[in-house]
């Protein structure tokens, strides 16, 4: 299967200039409890002065099925569309639930549609479910996100139990701790970022 690699334009960066991090929003089913973990990742990504966001929800994609694919009308200029917003990222944080023991369906056809995308590029996790807290579905992930030579952030944010530990309004009942871990996210982000952003604009990458 031939990959549809979207181009970008490159453009002089410099370590202060804000990371820009994609939020790849994983779950889509009905129902979906997703939109309160992102809202609640993304206002702590929008308050750190060194991040910009975009968030991509996979559940408004109309990607065609990676494995199966045959040319049609228009796909190519959708593959290509979609693939704008990774290839202009410089760092990538998932927000996933577990189905069935890994992740979403949506979210790895996304993931294999693209190549270069992904490609010495910082990748970090929050994950949310019920007792495992989506973390098979991290570990999983890991191993696809390595075969693409991208590089995993060690430090996670992971909710147990998700729906209880959120009101209605979407507020954390206890957050202290879930802060905690995603401030460490984040600066972890912001480092790799950086540091994978210099390397990349400095040589070309050999993977």
């Amino acid at each position: 299967m031939d990959l549809i690699t979207a181009q970008s334009t490159a453009t002089p960066v410099t370590e202060a200039a804000p990371l820009k991090a994609a939020v790849i929003l994983a779950g889509n089913r009905e129902g979906r409890f997703a939109p309160v973990i992102a809202d609640w990742f993304l206002a702590h990504a929008d308050g750190h002065p060194a991040i910009e966001t975009e968030l991509i929800d996979v559940a408004g994609l109309d990607l065609p099925t990676a494995l199966s694919y045959r040319p049609g009308p228009g796909t190519r200029e959708v593959v290509a569309d979609v693939g704008a917003r990774p290839a202009r990222a410089d760092a990538f944080v998932v927000v996933t639930p577990e189905y069935n023991h890994s992740c979403p369906a949506p979210l790895k056809n996304l993931i294999d549609w693209y190549r270069a995308e992904w490609q010495a590029q910082p990748v970090s996790f929050v994950s949310y479910g019920g007792v495992s807290g989506g973390l098979r579905a991290v570990e999983h992930l890991r191993q696809v996100f390595a075969e693409l030579h991208a590089v995993s952030i060690r430090d996670t944010v992971s909710f147990h139990n998700a729906g209880a530990q959120f009101d209605d309004e979407g507020t954390h009942r206890d957050p202290a701790g879930a802060d905690a871990a995603a401030k460490s996210l984040l600066d972890q982000l912001v480092w790799w970022g950086r540091a994978l952003r210099a390397a990349r604009k400095a040589h070309s990458y050999a993977g």
